[in-house]
């Protein structure tokens, strides 16, 4: 097989095939999730908050086996998924009185973390009524943040896992691909980005991002016992000019080519991005080139 590219960029060896199918063999009244979390063990794919990569290997070990390489034990049960029928967030009430006042009368604003919390279900729901794109189900590691002015919550913002391909932020860091595979999880990608309809306040857009930056880090490195050295985000060139990252001091680099990370055709079939990055620290490209 000679390194074929099976998926999420693994490529496996003829010799890692024999190792699957030998454990395979060697636990026959296993499951498919068993087998999956004694992969990861073996090959050591396990997460820095200690948690072992199963939902990657369990999809890296299925396309195996329906490429003809492997062959998984019958499925056992299947247990109900609750990603398969995703619901939109159901609303939640909130003050809607106009907010109009000068940036410094709103301050301090009390900026919270809210990721399994009793706030994240407000969150989902202002997402979902309120940002031109609606909710999104975040991937991989997320935060979840809400700003509130006094108890009334005037903006969200939301992070997830990074893009594994993106030309113009890999030339900006300068790393290799095995580099970019080793430390892709350093850096956080703004997913979503919402001030509420009712508030009107010049310049917060701009201090919320740079306020979230400053802390970041820490939270990051608090739940998932690792850094992160760069935020990037993608904005809508046909919707919006970006102005708030540029007044936070986020650097351009470029539109993406519009085609998506699935595309097979090398034509655009989206609107074009502009890709902002945000490093957190001044060394950053010698951090994230060698981890």
């Amino acid at each position: 097989m000679g390194g074929e590219k099976i998926c999420y960029g693994i490529h496996v060896t003829h010799e890692e095939i024999d190792f699957i199918n030998q454990l395979i063999r060697e636990n026959p009244h296993d499951s498919r999730r068993s087998l999956s979390k004694k992969l990861c063990l073996a090959w050591k794919w396990v997460q820095p908050n200690g948690q072992t990569r199963d939902m990657v290997c369990r999809t890296f070990m299925l396309t195996l086996h329906r490429k003809g390489y492997i062959r998984l034990p019958e499925k056992k049960c299947s247990p109900p998924n609750p990603l398969a029928r995703r619901q939109k967030p159901p609303p939640v009430e909130v003050d809607q009185s106009p907010i109009r006042a000068a940036l410094c009368d709103l301050k301090p604003l009390q900026i919270q973390q809210v990721r399994r919390t009793a706030l994240e279900p407000l969150y989902n729901s202002l997402l979902s009524q309120y940002h031109y794109l609606g909710y999104c189900y975040p991937i991989g590691e997320n935060l979840k943040y809400l700003i509130f002015f006094h108890d009334r919550p005037i903006a969200c913002m939301g992070w997830s896992s990074a893009v594994r391909h993106l030309a113009s932020r890999d030339r900006f860091i300068g790393w290799t691909v095995e580099q970019r595979k080793k430390n892709l999880n350093l850096i956080a990608y703004n997913i979503r980005y919402l001030i509420v309809p009712w508030v009107e306040v010049k310049n917060l857009s701009s201090y919320l991002l740079a306020s979230i930056a400053r802390r970041i880090g820490r939270d990051w490195q608090t739940i998932y016992q690792h850094p992160v050295h760069l935020l990037e985000t993608f904005v809508d060139t046909e919707k919006f000019a970006g102005t708030s990252y540029r007044a936070a001091n986020w650097v351009y680099l470029g539109v993406t080519t519009g085609r998506g990370k699935n595309d097979h055709t090398n034509k655009p079939n989206r609107s074009l991005k502009a890709v902002w990055c945000y490093p957190l620290c001044k060394n950053f490209r010698q951090v994230m080139q060698n981890g």
